[in-house]
């Protein structure tokens, strides 16, 4: 059924994505990963991802697919189709509709596993979610795991659920507004794994960590980002940044991008590194002086946990449109939606360590390294209500 992680003789705990973006995959392991190290033994975290599960209908694996080669070449049409769908009228037609072709998938899992709570990281599981529980459990808990950092699409608000963890107070207050009462939602932030809420580095953890990951110390070094599908202007901005700094090191990060990959790679500047999916982000995040990146909200919740400066390119039109505002607020990064915008700031912040020391410091203060700990003892607290609590705390059984 494409379940990943399960255990034998824990409780099972449901984590609902879908892999339209690296993000709902990302905020889900964030919090399985939680829930194992801070309850082991406990809880059996699966994670599930119904639009693109073998056995889901082929029209539902087909429109899933759609969404990285879109929002690469066409994202226009992506935020076309985003705002015309941006309704809670438009989405309770979705989900009479076209949605229900997540029901099938979602409520086979859902009566096989038995999970005793559900969690759903993406908006088009939600309702699924609520339906196959109704059917097939009784009291099963589902809470909405919101992993948009300022802007949320009318999905998301799905008033059926136990509890709603929010990203910001942007967001808390449109559910609030909505309707949802203040005590159903969580301002948790955006789940992060382990790796992204360590410690900051010192400087010579940082020269050593370059040193492992092949990248010559003492040089400043801009890593070059657009998620897990590679979005946003990544091929310009590497030319132009390895052509007006000699003394720069360029480190690109294509994601599932290959053919962008394959064209970074012509480019063959001795101060370009070019890498396509990889999994120590955090790495790249806690070495790099600065993030060149679009506005991602997974890619920001990552990055401002190591202290990245962060230069924001581009947004995708719908979801992404607050995210750019609330660095820039925020001071820990600037907009830069032109190439020689980037080239500018690069210069400056080269120039000027105490800028770039100041960004750094409010993108640590942005961060929200406990949102992933923290649905996981919401996790715990729903499965053991109050009066049992104590006996699943951090570390122990049930």
């Amino acid at each position: 059924m494409g379940v990943q992680g399960t255990q034998p003789m824990s409780i099972p705990v449901l984590c609902l994505f879908a892999d339209t973006g690296g993000g709902h995959r990302s905020a889900a392991l964030a919090v399985t990963d939680a829930l194992k190290a801070e309850y082991p033994g406990v809880f059996a975290p699966l994670l599930y991802d119904p639009l693109s599960a073998p056995r889901s209908p082929h029209l539902l694996r087909n429109v899933a697919g759609l969404y990285g080669p879109i929002v690469r070449l066409a994202p226009w049409s992506w935020g076309a189709v985003y705002h015309a769908s941006d309704s809670q009228h438009a989405a309770a037609l979705l989900r009479r509709t076209w949605l229900r072709l997540v029901d099938g998938p979602v409520a086979e899992v859902i009566a096989s596993l038995q999970p005793a709570v559900v969690l759903s990281f993406h908006p088009l599981t939600t309702a699924a979610a609520v339906r196959a529980v109704r059917r097939h459990t009784v009291g099963t808990p589902v809470v909405t795991v919101v992993t948009d950092l300022v802007t949320t699409h009318a999905a998301w608000h799905y008033g059926f659920v136990e509890r709603i963890v929010v990203p910001s107070a942007a967001v808390r207050q449109r559910f609030e507004t909505d309707g949802i009462a203040p005590q159903r939602c969580h301002s948790f932030g955006l789940p992060v794994g382990s790796a992204f809420s360590a410690a900051p580095l010192t400087c010579r953890q940082q020269q050593e960590l370059r040193l492992r990951l092949g990248v010559r110390p003492g040089r400043f070094l801009v890593v070059l980002a657009g998620g897990a599908e590679g979005s946003g202007p990544i091929a310009r901005n590497a030319d132009a940044v390895t052509r007006a700094f000699d003394d720069v090191e360029v480190v690109a990060i294509c994601g599932r991008n290959r053919r962008l990959e394959a064209r970074l790679r012509a480019l063959c500047s001795p101060r370009l590194t070019v890498k396509g999916f990889v999994h120590n982000m955090a790495d790249w995040y806690r070495t790099a002086d600065v993030v060149v990146t679009k506005a991602g909200p997974q890619t920001i919740a990552e990055a401002t946990c190591c202290g990245a400066c962060l230069l924001i390119t581009s947004h995708l039109p719908g979801q992404e449109r607050g995210n750019t505002e609330l660095v820039v607020r925020a001071g820990a990064g600037a907009h830069t939606p032109k190439t020689a915008d980037v080239v500018d700031w690069i210069a400056r912040l080269k120039d000027d360590p105490n800028v770039l020391q100041a960004m750094r410091h409010s993108a640590l203060s942005l961060s929200k390294p406990q949102a992933a700990r923290q649905v996981a003892s919401l996790v715990a607290s729903l499965v053991a209500p109050d009066e049992t609590r104590t006996q699943v705390g951090p570390h122990g059984t049930l």
